[in-house]
């Protein structure tokens, strides 16, 4: 009995972080930036080109420099790959996307920190680093809540 009370207070102290995270700034701004970059015309066809230009530049590559069209090809996915990081409904998109990953990380840090200090985390950012996490406080009350579910005696 005393098992599933814990077991349903994890669920939602669970469930209320993930309501945080889809209602936050990041979670909004990443939504936002991807229907601007998923209904752009213009974006749209630059990232067509693009998935063109890297087919052809995949099947050259399989060949190396002894492709007769391998520096043409090569040249072209790299001045097509600059145009479409140029635009700005990508820029705007990956800048969203990371600020989403760097808050995800944050929390898985703050989540396994709670747990053990030993519990590693891949972030894939080497600047996080559990010495500078600036996380709102709501977040972290989240993340205490669910340490303290998790070990009452703490």
């Amino acid at each position: 009995m005393l098992a599933t009370m814990e077991n349903l207070a994890l669920l939602d102290a669970a469930d209320e972080l993930s309501q945080m995270i889809i209602g936050s700034e990041e979670m909004e701004a990443y939504q936002a930036a991807k229907e601007a970059l998923q209904t752009n015309p213009e974006t749209q066809a630059r990232i067509k080109q693009f998935t063109k230009i890297k087919e052809q530049y995949e099947e050259v590559s399989r060949f190396g420099r002894y492709h007769p069209d391998h520096k043409e090809v090569t040249r072209k996915a790299r001045a097509f790959k600059r145009e479409v990081d140029m635009d700005e409904n990508v820029a705007v998109f990956r800048r969203a996307e990371m600020d989403l990953q760097s808050l995800l990380d944050e929390i898985s840090i703050l989540l396994a920190s709670a747990v053990s200090d030993n519990i590693k985390v891949p972030t894939g950012n080497p600047f996080l680093n559990k010495n500078r996490l600036a996380v709102r406080a709501v977040v972290v009350q989240a993340a205490v809540a669910v340490a303290l579910h998790n070990h009452p005696e703490r």
